[in-house]
């Protein structure tokens, strides 16, 4: 890297501008604007993420206190806290959805050989949402129950990678089964949910898509028993049984026959009740893929944690899908920075790192050469840790 660039500069350089510049031409983001580009707010709202900015003017500030080093960044004038505003409520946040669309593929492909914790060939993906509280009188289009506010991440996290794949931003209204309706199913990919996601015609869709779903069994799940398989109890497998569901419009739902495997975990003494479409993995795979739907609650704890997707810059629908999604480019330029530099530390790490050294002019790779891996209370349960 040039060493008369800034570390934010420099940290650009892996974002595909051609890309960027596509996504913006396909929802006409430069319609009627003269001045500070969509790529400007891009780098804006990045150098917020990156440096925890609470509010617009403190952007603002900070962003012209180091106003000699902006042209070399990007910026070609002045960001005014007014115009970074009127971008965010009115520019189509799909530019910026579809951008780190493209930065997730990067990512996906730098991370695709990354293990499992088990033998599996298949790509496994996690499904499930979080709420972000908001105020009702400020955000009345996100209206959640009868004085609260609210908007849903519903997420599908590519577990081998640690990359959300897709990312659907609803009210707090939109239950998470409906959000089934949205995806196509890759063959043979394996969908991890937990039993919010039990409605047995989308999970036939499933089937259908010649993919498999592992899930948790409801308490009034009613079904008849074809066979069962022999299990090592010692491994906290209970029963493997071939089943058919017996409710009059679950039966009609889901004709075919589905898995139903108990398994007890010997740490908590909680016992487990996982239906599955997958009739030839070993059982007790079948309970590791659904322990490995953690790492999308990882997810959201570290984002709301380490991210500025709790408290928004703007009130509009299009402000809050702006800032998100521009919150999850960084997440994952950061991620494809981490890989492509081969960095020891954490994205948490690498994370405190920038936020502290973006206006120098030390080579990227030598800067993060010099610092000690950060772990914050590595030794507390609370921390969290992603792409360690």
């Amino acid at each position: 890297m040039n060493s008369g660039q800034t570390v934010f500069a420099q940290l650009m350089e892996f974002v595909p501008t051609y890309e960027f510049r596509k996504c913006v031409e396909r929802y006409h983001g430069h319609y009627k604007v003269k001045r500070f580009s969509c790529w400007e707010q891009f780098l804006s709202m990045a150098f917020a993420e990156l440096t925890y900015r609470e509010s617009l003017r403190d952007i603002e500030a900070c962003l012209r206190a180091g106003q000699s080093k902006l042209y070399h960044m990007g910026f070609r004038g002045k960001v005014a806290r007014n115009t970074l505003a009127n971008a965010n409520s009115v520019r189509d946040w799909r530019i910026f959805a579809d951008f780190a669309q493209v930065l997730i593929g990067i990512a996906r492909l730098l991370y695709a050989g990354e293990d499992l914790g088990f033998q599996l060939d298949q790509t496994v993906y996690a499904l499930d949402s979080t709420t972000i509280d908001l105020c009702l009188a400020l955000f009345p289009w996100a209206v959640f129950r009868k004085h609260k506010a609210a908007v849903k991440l519903h997420t599908l996290l590519d577990v081998r990678a640690k990359i959300p794949t897709v990312i659907i931003v609803t009210s707090g209204k939109v239950h998470d089964v409906n959000i089934l309706d949205e995806f196509l199913f890759e063959p043979g990919a394996f969908y991890v949910m937990d039993r919010g996601y039990v409605d047995f015609k989308r999970l036939h869709r499933i089937q259908e898509a010649s993919a498999f779903f592992v899930t948790r069994a409801k308490r009034n799940f009613r079904f008849r028993r074809l066979y069962s398989h022999p299990v090592d109890k010692t491994t906290g497998l209970q029963s493997d049984q071939t089943v058919v569901l017996t409710g009059f419009y679950a039966s009609k739902d889901y004709p075919d026959k589905l898995r139903r495997i108990c398994y007890r975990d010997s740490e908590t003494g909680k016992r487990f009740v996982f239906l599955t479409n997958n009739h030839t993995l070993p059982a007790l795979v079948i309970a590791q893929l659904y322990r490995a739907r953690w790492h999308v609650e990882l997810f959201f704890k570290w984002i709301k944690q380490h991210l500025r997707i709790k408290a928004f810059y703007g009130n509009s629908e299009n402000a809050v899908k702006t800032q998100i999604w521009i919150a999850i480019a960084v997440y994952v330029l950061v991620a494809i920075v981490k890989k492509r530099l081969g960095l020891s530390q954490s994205l948490y790490g690498i994370l405190q790192i920038l936020s502290v050294t973006l206006f120098e002019k030390t080579p990227i790779f030598q800067l993060f050469s010099e610092y000690q891996t950060i772990e914050d209370d590595s030794d507390s349960p609370k921390q969290l840790f992603l792409l360690e």
